[in-house]
């Protein structure tokens, strides 16, 4: 699918992103610009959490990620996707700033595995902080190979020579000029380049640290945007497939007789898989209704109450993941101790799009357009799912725009049903969640439970940590605080393969762990502070010597206005600190408590952030606010009931999301430091929200809610009596 005919109908300055077919990849790259250079030297230098592992890795020939055409545009190839983070418009941001071309020049093709570099997934908010420093060194390079082009045409030393706006310019003679398509025109040319071209410094980005218009906006907000859903081959059928009840059911007995007679209507049945396929969606759905099925009852006898006992009794064994001196030391040194045990519910991710997929064959080739953040991992899924040779030519993935992740389209169930029935069919098949199918297979941020004792000197000095995180995982759990003596300890996660552990699938959901770790943690810092009676930022700040930290609490605190006192003061206000993806973010907020009911009002918040060099400020602050938001839901309404394998809350008449009248009034900060690389700005601001709003509510009425959402009810049971 290719819809490059559209290029008039983009915007003036907004480049475009688009999908290209493997025949005109081959068309487009066969005159222009490919540069070949040995890519080991960048990522020798990777952290090695942010290494892809297995056979497959990022391609070391350059030519994958950028393309340099006759027509004077720069196309580059991106294995991330494009679900709402702005990724789209910040990529090309960095190639614009290292090769000097305007960023309308630029278009950028993302998640098509047929012409785009691998990559393992869009998530952990790595794509800049990741995927910038390869895509930049690749604009370099070709900077330099147009360099040596030039000075080849002109017979000058480069060193005469300077790029401009997209074309190589001699430094004393501005007539002898010569754009990089002139350069590549007709030809088609590879170079290798000796040694390493320096990147463009901080101190002279022009394009870089800009706030640049989204690229997505206009298609989004006119309905032009194509998703996954939208996808409508010739003669394509929907599917609408037999679902059990609960989790852990087995299918006993099927009758499809009613629905097969229906017209227009076909049933395929592979196994346990069996749909009702129609050109219609609705007549689908109807026929889906005729079908007689019975189910064994679950296997699973666990509900949203029990859960969190029997995660304490069947989670694996702790790993030490953070320790420090002795805790025997630090027991000795305690004038006093304070311990508590911190929950959290599962909680759905509720995009606004349904997981969504699209297969056809072709020729033998299967194409499938999936709403996926992983689409590269699907390909090698798609191709075991259906016994196909590993071969990236008989399996291609396309994603279109993602209408929202958050983590839980990283499995893609969706694809595999759809190309399992497309090749049953002989028929391109679409298969689009309704949204109860999402809540029942989605993959849930897991319940957890924290426990903490902590212990202070006759200083209020905290000496002891003692930290267990049962179900949720290790991001976000070690501390960032000046303790002497302590202990973390992760049993089980949301990436953590336990059998029996969870009633239903998890998996990462925005900040995985973080969310669960930051509440625990700030949590206990305000119960330890309160105690003593000290105001909760300057215990803090007695604690803590790392200077980012520091510095983005000193910055909150000081927009915020804080007023140093002890909590609970009456005021409702309330901070918490956390660090994830390398940005270090402090948060403070103010909320009012209906002491007749429980009801939480969120009024204000202010979050400030040090992320690095910044790329889109807008974006980022675009990501921020949509981190408060988000953390709303999850610190006072998103929860997923369940019992014995159903889960009860399919749709969102029963799980609440935060709405419009919910917010507050938001500031959002983002600190100057030119001096570190790009850190990751998706989740950050969102690991605090639940902490920030604990702390707010305790210093409002004295409640300390211990629990994952702190719900009307969960805030009354908490109140002093």
């Amino acid at each position: 699918m290719s819809d490059r005919d559209d290029l008039t109908e983009v915007p003036e300055g907004w480049g475009l992103v688009t999908t290209v077919d493997r025949r005109e990849f081959l068309r487009l790259t066969g005159s222009g610009l490919l540069v070949m250079l040995s890519l080991e030297h960048l990522l020798d230098a990777q952290e090695p959490a942010r290494l892809p592992t297995g056979r497959r890795g990022y391609p070391t020939d350059l030519n994958a990620y950028l393309h340099i055409g006759a027509n004077d545009r720069v196309t580059c190839f991106v294995g991330k996707i494009e679900m709402g983070q702005g990724a789209m418009t910040s990529l090309p941001q960095l190639v614009a700033e290292e090769l000097d071309v305007p960023l309308s020049a630029i278009d950028i093709v993302m998640g098509d595995t047929d012409v785009c570099p691998w990559d393992m997934g869009t998530f952990g908010s790595l794509s800049i902080r990741q995927f910038g420093p390869i895509l930049r060194t690749a604009a370099a390079e070709a900077k330099a190979v147009l360099l040596q082009l030039a000075a080849e045409r002109f017979e000058v030393p480069v060193g005469q020579l300077r790029v401009e706006a997209g074309a190589v310019l001699h430094r004393t003679d501005p007539s002898t000029r010569v754009t990089y398509g002139q350069l590549t025109e007709g030809k088609r040319i590879e170079r290798r380049v000796d040694g390493q071209p320096a990147l463009e410094p901080v101190a002279s980005f022009t394009v870089v640290g800009t706030s640049a218009p989204r690229r997505d906006a206009i298609e989004k907000v006119t309905g032009r945007a194509k998703f996954a859903g939208d996808i409508a081959p010739p003669k394509a059928l929907h599917a609408r497939i037999l679902r059990p009840r609960a989790h852990g059911a087995s299918l006993t007995s099927v009758d499809t007789s009613v629905a097969e007679r229906q017209p227009g209507v076909r049933v395929v049945r592979d196994g346990d898989l069996v749909a009702v396929l129609h050109e219609h969606r609705d007549e689908a759905d109807r026929a889906l209704a005729l079908v007689r099925a019975e189910f064994s009852p679950s296997t699973s006898a666990l509900d949203h109450t029990t859960i969190f006992e029997h995660l304490l009794a069947a989670a694996p064994e702790g790993q030490t993941v953070a320790e420090g001196g002795a805790l025997a030391e630090g027991e000795r040194l305690a004038s006093r101790t304070f311990e508590q045990t911190y929950l959290n519910s599962y909680v759905a991710h509720a995009p606004m799009e349904p997981h969504a997929a699209v297969a056809a064959f072709d020729e033998g080739k299967l194409t499938v357009w999936a709403s996926t953040q992983t689409p590269f991992p699907l390909q090698s899924q798609l191709s075991q799912a259906l016994g196909l040779p590993p071969d990236p030519d008989r399996v291609r993935v396309v994603t279109p725009y993602v209408g929202g992740g958050f983590g839980g389209k990283s499995a893609s169930r969706q694809a595999i049903e759809a190309a399992r029935l497309a090749k049953l069919a002989d028929r391109p098949v679409r298969v689009v969640w309704s949204r109860e199918e999402e809540f029942f297979f989605d993959t849930f941020r897991p319940a957890a439970v924290v426990k903490v004792r902590g212990g202070l000197d006759t200083s209020n000095r905290v000496v002891l940590w003692d930290y267990l995180v049962v179900g949720a995982g290790e991001r976000g759990a070690a501390h960032f605080y000046d303790i002497p003596h302590h202990r973390t300890v992760v049993r089980g996660g949301w990436n953590a393969s336990t059998p029996g552990l969870h009633p239903f699938a998890i998996g990462p959901w925005r900040a995985p762990a973080a969310n669960s770790n930051a509440f625990a943690r700030e949590s206990h810092f305000d119960v330890m502070a309160a105690q003593v009676g000290v105001d909760p930022v300057e215990f803090r700040l007695r604690n803590l010597s790392d200077a980012r930290m520091r510095r983005v609490l000193e910055a909150a605190a000081s927009a915020f206005r804080w007023t140093p006192k002890p909590a609970p003061s009456g005021r409702g206000v309330g901070v918490a600190c956390g660090t994830d993806a390398g940005t270090y973010v402090a948060t403070m907020a103010e909320v009012a408590v209906d002491k007749a009911t429980g009801a939480v009002k969120v009024s204000r918040v202010v979050c400030a952030q040090d992320m690095g060099v910044l790329v889109n400020p807008e974006g980022a602050h675009q990501q921020m606010e949509g981190c408060i938001t988000m953390g709303l839901g999850y610190a006072l309404a998103e929860e997923v009931r369940f019992k014995q394998g159903e889960v009860l809350d399919r749709n969102f008449d029963t799980y609440e999301l935060p709405r419009f009248s919910w917010l507050p009034a938001m500031e959002t900060i983002i600190l100057d430091s030119p001096g570190l690389p790009a850190q990751g700005g998706g989740e950050p601001a969102i690991v605090t929200m639940g902490a920030v709003i604990a702390n707010a509510i305790f210093d409002a009425v004295g409640a300390r809610v211990l629990q994952l959402p702190m719900t009307p009810a969960r805030v009354m049971a908490a109140m002093p009596r």
